[in-house]
């Protein structure tokens, strides 16, 4: 399943899982993308505001993967709405990766952080941090652009505003939250929806509910969890340090029935303990 290939809107490739990076540091980073890439990962997520963009590009130089064969996201962090500062950033990037290009580079959220889901929607401040992005997708420095926890109504400004089409809305998805409508609009559009945190930041391990269906395929919960943002249509990125947990993420070569899948729809997760203060698990964040 790991070599496995989407197409983007714009004919670029993408594999079908790839491996987050969020939380790992510089130094534990290089030997995750190691191991990773030594059991078949060849797509690699990390964002500017991860401070782990050098150990990254260190990791691909060293994990012994041709670079050709790999695909590398980045984003533009959220803070950044205006169109200068937003080219600084991308080429700021791409020095700490020790790149020439990278595969994909996203806007990291329409809002900045501290003003996450709140009223204003940035809509001036995200189509001029999008032109950056689409002039370093000309100018080769970039082969995809998109974005990651827009929203419906943030999208179709870009699309309203902007020439390029982005080619990906990454999002958090799992089982368990109500991102199937805006799913469903980004694949009308031609737009790939990556899923990040699809185990949920790990709170799923211990749904009995969820465990039931995983019993029922002799599969691990993980190993549900990616498969079901699979069947969705989307392209996972369980994040692990641990060659073990890499593994069983992609141990994902089996089908889950359409009434297992209309019954995983049908869960509420939205607890997320520890971590329901962090932006990215906020409530605001679980609607299209």
């Amino acid at each position: 399943m790991i070599t496995e290939k989407h197409i983007l809107n714009n004919n670029v490739e993408i594999p079908s899982i790839g491996l987050g990076t969020w939380n790992l540091d510089n130094n534990i980073v290089v030997d995750a993308i190691s191991d990773a890439a030594s059991i078949g990962y060849r797509l690699f997520d990390t964002a500017e505001s991860y401070g782990n963009e050098v150990g990254v590009g260190r990791g691909i130089k060293e994990c012994g993967t041709p670079r050709e064969d790999i695909f590398l996201t980045t984003k533009l962090a959220a803070e950044y709405k205006d169109y200068d500062t937003a080219c600084k950033a991308i080429d700021n990037s791409l020095e700490r990766l020790d790149e020439g290009y990278v595969d994909l580079m996203i806007i990291h959220s329409p809002e900045p952080w501290d003003d996450f889901r709140n009223e204003n929607h940035y809509f001036e401040g995200n189509v001029e941090a999008y032109n950056a992005l689409e002039d370093a997708y000309h100018d080769g420095k970039i082969r995809s652009i998109g974005l990651s926890n827009f929203l419906s109504v943030d999208i179709q400004n870009i699309i309203n505003n902007c020439s390029v089409i982005p080619q990906v809305n990454q999002i958090l998805c799992h089982i368990g939250t109500p991102s199937l409508d805006l799913i469903d609009f980004c694949q009308e559009r031609n737009i790939t929806v990556e899923a990040y945190s699809p185990i949920a930041h790990g709170v799923i391990l211990d749904n009995s509910d969820v465990g039931r269906i995983a019993d029922k395929y002799n599969v691990s919960i993980p190993a549900l969890c990616v498969r079901y943002t699979m069947e969705l249509g989307c392209i996972p990125l369980p994040k692990s340090s641990t060659l073990e947990h890499m593994q069983d993420n992609i141990n994902v070569d089996f089908k889950i029935s359409n009434e297992d899948m209309n019954y995983l729809k049908s869960l509420v997760i939205n607890d997320y303990g520890d971590a329901n203060d962090l932006h990215i698990y906020s409530s605001k964040n679980l609607t299209g």
